[in-house]
């Protein structure tokens, strides 16, 4: 199997020798949006309107693709049917914020609104998956607590919307309106939170379309036939509210050992060679190929407790036979994510307790770390407008705006990432 090399930092400066080793990708490592609106002027052009700062929609509701185009954007590595689905909801959500823009400030030119829309844009998208998103995967009081307070402070989402921020600590109002901090170092993604965000179980290898109006199975499809080019097929027959309501009503696969979808150790990358790559053996390779260190050293630096035998990762003793014969019954030689599926997590969360320390971490830094969401997160730079959009929405009201037929699904529902009710039912 041939993988692609992940290429050296070209930015990298004599003074910098014997420092960690750092990498550059093709995209922004921002909370900015740029899957929507690119991460460059060339990518945005394409995807912008040029009237009223609104991005294009065709009538169908859906982005328009030039399927001729030599680089389609359904062969870019990593498109599948959901990712597809929430670029085309927040690009609706994109458009909505620029006629709610449009009405408090008529004489604004295109680009005003196009800037003013996508900060806008970005921090719900930021407050989604902080207080929704990541909550619902890690299903515990405790949790749930700190990561509104991350956004809200522990004074309150009432509090902090009726009078902003009652205090300069981040604990009592939240990190978001408050000062940036990159704690000495230069905010960027680690690849320790690459490696703890393997999360592929999650991706089952069967899906189910239904109907919101009838819950009537519309089409059953294996993973290969909702990624990729197929991916444009099905949203040409099956409409984007019965998308939606198919993904609220299932469930996400188990984060732990012998649950890697097959589609994707099978995987058919795009592109004329179609290489077949095994992206389950990939993940591991990245992470030894990028530095990070094994299970055993990687809790040792978190200052958690090492294991001495498989035993006391897990308790199954098949899987505990499994381990001693790939790593020569020798702890230290296990790779960090085999380590962290084969733990029992807590109650309530979706993956281990070790991926969690750097997932909480990296949580709260990415807000503590952007200007956009600290110091200038006011009224002035995003209107008042704006900074109400973001206190009113969540997921649930995003997708009502736009599908609302969806309403008998998420009544009840108190976040849209839970699992929904299946219409009849």
């Amino acid at each position: 199997m041939r993988i692609i090399r992940t290429p050296e930092d070209p930015t990298r400066t004599p003074d910098e020798a014997g420092t960690p080793p750092t990498h550059v990708n093709v995209h922004t490592h921002w909370w900015d949006g740029s899957q929507i609106y690119g991460s460059d002027e060339e990518s945005q052009a394409r995807v912008r309107s040029g009237q009223d700062g609104k991005l294009k929609v065709g009538p169908d509701g859906l982005i328009p693709v030039d399927r001729t185009t030599e680089k389609h954007p359904a062969d870019e590595p990593g498109f599948w049917i959901g990712l597809a689905m929430m670029h085309t909801l927040f690009t609706l959500e994109h458009n909505a914020i620029c006629d709610r823009l449009r009405t408090e400030y008529p004489r604004w030119s295109d680009d005003a609104l196009f800037d003013r829309a996508r900060l806008i844009n970005t921090a719900l998208l930021a407050k989604i998956h902080t207080v929704e998103w990541t909550p619902a995967l890690l299903d515990n009081p405790a949790v749930r607590l700190g990561l509104n307070a991350n956004w809200w402070g522990l004074a309150g989402k009432t509090i902090k919307r009726l009078v902003g921020r009652i205090s300069d600590n981040e604990v009592i109002s939240g990190i978001v309106g408050g000062h940036p901090d990159h704690f000495g170092v230069p905010y960027s993604l680690t690849e320790e939170f690459v490696a703890v965000y393997r999360m592929h179980p999650l991706i089952p290898d069967q899906y189910s379309f239904r109907s919101v109006a009838s819950d009537e199975l519309l089409q059953e499809r294996e993973f290969a036939r909702v990624a990729q080019r197929p991916a444009l097929e099905l949203m040409d027959q099956v409409p984007m509210q019965d998308l939606f309501y198919s993904f609220g009503i299932a469930h996400p696969g188990r984060i732990t050992l012998h649950n890697y979808p097959r589609g994707l150790q099978n995987f058919q990358r795009p592109g004329p060679e179609g290489i077949l790559q095994d992206l389950a053996a990939t993940d591991i390779l990245r992470s030894r190929e990028l530095g990070v260190p094994r299970y055993n050293e990687f809790r040792k630096l978190l200052h958690l407790k090492p294991i001495k035998k498989f035993e006391d990762l897990t308790e199954d003793s098949g899987w505990v036979e499994e381990l001693q014969r790939v790593y020569g019954d020798d702890v230290d030689q296990l790779d960090l994510q085999i380590g962290l599926y084969a733990e029992n997590p807590p109650r309530g969360f979706a993956f281990s307790d070790t991926a969690f320390r750097i997932f909480i971490l990296m949580a709260s830094r990415r807000l503590n770390s952007d200007r956009f969401l600290t110091t200038d997160y006011n009224e002035r730079v995003y209107t008042k407008a704006g900074i109400e959009w973001v206190n009113d929405n969540d997921m649930s009201t995003v997708l009502l705006r736009h599908y609302p037929a969806l309403a008998p699904a998420l009544r009840g529902v108190k976040n849209a990432f839970w699992p929904w009710t299946r219409v009849g039912s």
